[in-house]
């Protein structure tokens, strides 16, 4: 159990609060490329508990300000994209990108008024599909070379989801081996050959036995959790026979990324994202090692779910998550439909917007979650005494070395060339050309 402090230290994300400053530290995803895009690429977006806008000015240049107009506080998400930037609807004043006032055209032509005014502006860049911001202090980190990040567009696809949730809790249960065995057991295994773009479909990889199998038959996994260089790393084991063993391995990258093996050639890379301190959103890159992703088929799966433009899942809280106590009896553990985000975010919402983590009782099975505990508290804590001991605050050059783990059963670690977070066959991946390249370079 934690006390309410400890619970509120490692929670609670504004810009004057232990956890809301190491988080400001990194690069946080704050919306997809795609909400730019129609002939107004403006959007209000709300990360860390700030408010703020998002654009792309005439260039094609991206912008992240603070909403409010520094002139009479009007808002920015009506302003006019034009002459290089964004201009505030109430008066006309104008900032670039970089939060300079560019024009006040109320005051005379010879004034100079405008160049002692700056919004507040904050980095950011886009990375396959996803546009990331810098809200901390000084240099933002460099970013690691994440399979999601060094492979070519053709090969990713980018997506999004809203939870009315903490995003601590949100975070856990992706780190929770344990879980899947029951949360996400269907009664019925489906054809693994139409698993394509879904999550525990598809079948145990150099087998035919489908995943859903697993999982369900196998509900005491033995769970491993090594602390890296990147973060922590899981493991856990399925002991299908005295000759087989069922291995799913997933990785965290500090704070908050998650890389999450979808299949033998494909991997979820996963951040939760806090909007403010009782929702988040749930950012996921997919990257394939063999074929171009097949954009219009991965978008479509997830749009039968979720809704523009909020990206709110049609199952929630208001509809019981679709509940049917007839299909809990036949087809799925939970009664709830056969995707498992409507499982898992039922599983995090229902823990009220902010778990009472004062009433919980972890067990041995819960190591993954308290080990990534002491590492975040232990990471808020040297932010707080101003060291820079917080994981994967890298340099560019730090970001090119940063190494995996060892050798597992054949597989090979990462080195310079090589990528540390996906367990994949080394010939599968050298039959791709952009991973033959990386292999061989």
């Amino acid at each position: 159990m934690l006390t309410a402090e400890q619970n509120d230290f490692m929670t609670r994300v504004g810009p004057d609060v232990p956890a809301g400053k190491l988080l400001r530290r990194y690069w946080q995803p704050v919306a997809l490329a795609e909400e730019l895009d129609g002939p107004r690429p403006l959007k209000a977006v709300k990360l860390l508990g700030q408010d703020m806008v998002l654009f792309r000015d005439d260039n094609g240049e991206l912008g992240l300000l603070d909403r409010d107009c520094p002139h009479r506080g009007a808002d920015l998400a009506f302003g006019r994209l034009e002459h290089g930037g964004i201009r505030c609807a109430f008066h006309g004043w104008l900032f670039n990108v970089k939060g300079q006032c560019m024009e006040t055209p109320a005051e005379p032509a010879s004034s100079k008024f405008h160049t002692t005014i700056q919004q507040g502006a904050y980095p950011v860049v886009e990375r396959s599909g996803v546009i990331f911001a810098y809200l901390g202090e000084g240099e933002p980190p460099a970013f690691p070379d994440m399979d999601c990040f060094v492979a070519p567009g053709t090969h990713t696809f980018a997506f999004k989801g809203l939870w009315e949730c903490n995003w601590l809790q949100a975070l856990e249960v992706g780190i929770d081996p344990a879980h899947a065995s029951y949360l996400h057991r269907f009664f019925e295994d489906e054809d693994t050959s139409a698993s394509y773009g879904k999550q525990f479909r598809g079948a145990s990889s150099d087998s035919e036995m489908a995943i859903t199998k697993v999982l369900r038959e196998y509900g005491r996994p033995t769970i491993n959790v090594e602390p890296t260089n990147y973060g922590m790393r899981m493991t856990s084991l399925r002991e299908l026979s005295e000759e087989f063993t069922h291995v799913r391995v997933t990785n965290l990258v500090f704070p908050q990324a998650i890389v999450i093996p979808m299949s033998s050639e494909m991997t979820i890379s996963q951040w939760h994202v806090p909007v403010d301190d009782t929702h988040c959103y749930w950012y996921a890159i997919f990257t394939s090692f063999t074929e171009p992703v097949n954009k219009e088929q991965m978008r479509a799966q997830r749009l039968e779910l979720y809704e523009l433009p909020g990206y709110t899942s049609r199952k929630n809280k208001s509809n019981h998550y679709g509940f049917d106590a007839n299909e809990q009896m036949t087809e799925t553990y939970t009664g709830m439909g056969h995707d498992i985000n409507v499982h898992d975010q039922w599983a995090v919402e229902s823990q009220g917007p902010i778990q009472d983590r004062t009433r919980e009782h972890l067990a041995a099975s819960d190591k993954c979650i308290y080990t990534y505990r002491r590492m975040l508290v232990k990471a808020i804590e040297a932010t707080l005494a101003g060291e820079g001991k917080a994981p994967m605050l890298l340099s560019d050059e730090e970001a090119r070395e940063v190494t995996g783990p060892a050798s597992i059963d054949g597989i090979g670690p990462r080195n310079q060339e090589k990528n540390y977070w996906v367990e994949a066959d080394l010939k599968r991946r050298q039959e791709s050309d952009w991973a033959s390249q990386r292999l061989s370079a």
